[in-house]
């Protein structure tokens, strides 16, 4: 059974809906005070976060294993996060991706699919890489190291607080 969705003209939306709509831009001033208030987090911050991350994993495989097969295939898995990572991060901050907003979004989808790349490429190598490669410590390893991504939305400098005056 299909859906059939009603859409109102738009002489029906009510003033409140209407004044919603309404998009202003913001001046020079405005933009700034917004920056200030909500500053941006550095994808090198975040890079270097999971390569901590990432080694402190491999630290905690060896320490409870005492392999060295579990140890690098921990290590392993966390590279092939760190090492896209770092790719994507260049690749935005060069600057054909800050030309303008079409080259801006441009650059970004194309160095996210670099970094997928790179990083399905290095887990279809990892055994050839490794020998007696220990897929669920690589996995581990490969886990922890990217949901570092939320820890460092969490740890981003706290908002400011406006002043009314």
């Amino acid at each position: 059974m299909p859906i059939i969705a009603i859409m109102a003209p738009y002489e029906d939306i009510d003033a409140e809906e209407n004044e919603a709509l309404n998009f202003k831009r913001l001046t020079r001033q405005e933009a700034q005070a917004l920056r200030e208030l909500q500053p941006p987090i550095s994808p090198w911050r975040v890079i270097q976060l999971q390569a901590v991350v990432g080694f402190v994993v491999t630290l905690l495989a060896w320490v409870f294993t005492m392999k060295t097969s579990v140890t690098w295939s921990t290590a392993y898995g966390a590279m092939a996060v760190v090492i896209p990572g770092m790719l994507f991060a260049r690749g935005l901050m060069s600057q054909f991706s800050s030309i303008n907003t079409v080259t801006a979004g441009f650059g970004f989808f194309v160095w996210e699919a670099v970094k997928i790349g790179v990083s399905v490429a290095m887990l279809f190598a990892a055994p050839k890489l490794i020998t007696e490669l220990n897929w669920l410590a690589m996995l581990i390893g490969l886990v922890v190291t990217m949901k570092v991504y939320w820890v460092a939305l969490l740890m981003r400098p706290k908002l400011k607080q406006m002043n009314k005056s």
